[in-house]
């Protein structure tokens, strides 16, 4: 992949400092570094105001077709988008799942009245999305999900738990894997159901974090009712329409997530270089390490979307997804750990009430996540050796719920 940046991409990019430095004033200044991963309860009605204003000047689903409400953007100009709005410390936006996963979904996959009825609220940020996946006894093993759903006359009843549900508690609307042909097994029989949670069939419960955030919920589905026509692609077929989102997952997006990360290091550099330990030598080459791997994560990132983009299903391509997430995954928990080395006994306490911490002290704590979520380590690392190098594959439960390995 060429890395250079032509003319027209130089000027987009100027473009787009630009903007965000006209528009994030007056109360939206306020909102400079606010929300992200376990901090998205801070101003969250302040921060949908703000994604409601970038949809107003054209700034959502930049890589969506012109014909389905996006601005039709190449993949550089959404890399160079989302890299300058981490460099502007532009609030954490509200509506990922429903901009990045759920609606690229509905057009591949979606009905032309789904698309029709779904797509303009997600561009204008007016109805907010949750991902149904993850059940107590299906997390990583995906294929496992037991919370089911059977039809009656025009809607589908809806029964059964899911958890780790990010932003349910503040969302409308929630994609529901659920098994809706009776007796099937593992992948068989699943359907994908596009669930209203504003109805007495829905309970959802916030799970408070290590870092006092709770932005994880767990999600009750007792006789929850959708139309009939809320199913994505053809019932009992809903794997594929699963899969298929999830390729989705770990967009352009992650290019502003980079970013992010490294200026989170930067606070670190600051913060030893002001308290003196810098000047230790061990810790020194730590932050030297800290400071490589950054340029590494781009670079590969932009190749594995490059390689996705031109539909290759090579390592580069294939596997590029789980190889990117074991590496930002592990480097991002290691610099928690460094946050923590370099603030020292400072590190141990909090700045005043429970759970007042100050960056570094969220950094790691979160940071212990990374590994775990969105596809533990453990997994990665298995789909990359029977996917991509052909290992033999592991062993496989008897019971559809007596594993916890990976989605498959």
């Amino acid at each position: 992949m060429d890395l250079t940046y032509s003319a027209a991409e130089q000027s987009f990019r100027a473009e787009v400092r630009a903007w965000l430095g006209d528009h994030l004033t007056g109360d939206f200044a306020a909102l400079r570094g606010l929300g992200g991963p376990g901090r998205d309860h801070e101003a969250h009605d302040e921060r949908l105001a703000w994604n409601q204003h970038l949809a107003a000047h054209g700034w959502t689903a930049l890589g969506w077709p012109v014909e389905h409400g996006g601005r039709g953007l190449s993949l550089m100009e959404q890399v160079i988008f989302h890299e300058e709005y981490a460099r502007a410390d532009a609030p954490a936006r509200v509506n990922h799942l429903g901009e990045e996963l759920l609606g690229p979904t509905l057009i591949a996959f979606g009905t032309p009245e789904q698309q029709q009825r779904f797509l303009p609220p997600i561009v204008a940020a007016t109805e907010l999305w949750c991902q149904g996946y993850s059940e107590p006894g299906a997390g990583s093993d995906l294929a496992a999900v037991q919370t089911r759903a059977r039809l009656e006359g025009d809607q589908w009843v809806v029964d059964g738990q899911k958890v780790w549900t990010s932003l349910a508690h503040l969302s409308q609307w929630c994609f529901v894997i659920a098994r809706t042909e009776p007796g099937s097994q593992r992948h068989q029989g699943l359907s994908f159901l596009m669930v209203p949670l504003d109805q007495e069939g829905v309970e959802v419960r916030p799970i408070e974090q290590i870092t006092g955030g709770s932005e994880f919920n767990e999600v009750f589905f007792t006789g929850a009712r959708t139309d009939a026509s809320m199913v994505v692609g053809e019932p009992g077929q809903g794997w594929g329409v699963a899969m298929g989102l999830l390729g989705f997952e770990r967009g352009v997006s992650t290019l502003g997530q980079q970013v992010g990360f490294a200026r989170e290091l930067e606070t670190v550099v600051e913060r030893a270089r002001a308290n003196g330990s810098y000047d230790d030598p061990v810790l020194r080459d730590r932050i030297a390490r800290a400071t490589a791997q950054p340029a590494v994560l781009r670079v590969h990132a932009l190749r594995g979307l490059s390689a996705v983009t031109a539909g290759s299903d090579s390592a580069a391509g294939g596997g590029a997804a789980s190889i990117a997430k074991l590496v930002w995954g592990g480097w991002h928990r290691r610099l928690g750990e460094l946050a923590m080395q370099v603030a020292g006994a400072d590190g141990l306490t909090a700045r005043g009430a429970a759970y007042d911490l100050d960056p570094h002290q969220r950094l790691f704590l979160f940071s212990r996540a990374d590994t775990i979520y969105g596809g533990s380590d453990e997994v990665q690392r298995t789909i990359l050796a029977e996917r991509v190098l052909g290992l033999p594959r592991e062993p496989r439960p008897t019971s559809p719920t007596a594993s916890t390995q990976g989605a498959r």
